[in-house]
């Protein structure tokens, strides 16, 4: 059965077999799968998943926020009881499996780093 590279990243799998972990440890990429030998050294998100994180987790966090304000008007107090630790948690949720789908967005696309060997 084939499987998709994008879930398999996104699940925290190796891109190429959908088995193996893709994770050593919560955003260390493994150096390669366990279970097809599959070289991720040389895997690089780069800041991707952080820029995609932040405005992902901004949005969300900020629509509910907003929200509560106009539903509720409660004060400040509560605004930063609530909100400071959620965007904690939304921001970190989401860190670890954006950098997966960005590796296994890189895999699908066959996508390396730029040489310059001269």
């Amino acid at each position: 059965m084939a499987h998709n590279p994008l879930l398999a990243g996104l699940r925290g799998r190796c891109p190429n077999c959908g088995e193996g972990r893709l994770f050593q440890g919560f955003l260390t990429v493994a150096s390669e799968c366990a279970a097809c030998g599959y070289d991720l050294s040389k895997a690089d998100s780069g800041d991707g998943p952080a820029v995609f994180v932040t405005l992902i987790g901004g949005a969300i966090v900020a629509f509910a926020a907003l929200f509560t304000e106009i539903a509720i008007r409660p004060p400040i107090w509560v605004h930063l009881l609530i909100w400071l630790p959620a965007t904690l948690i939304v921001c970190l949720g989401l860190l670890r499996p954006m950098k997966g789908l960005m590796l296994a967005a890189q895999f699908m696309n066959k996508a390396s780093q730029a040489r310059h060997d001269d």
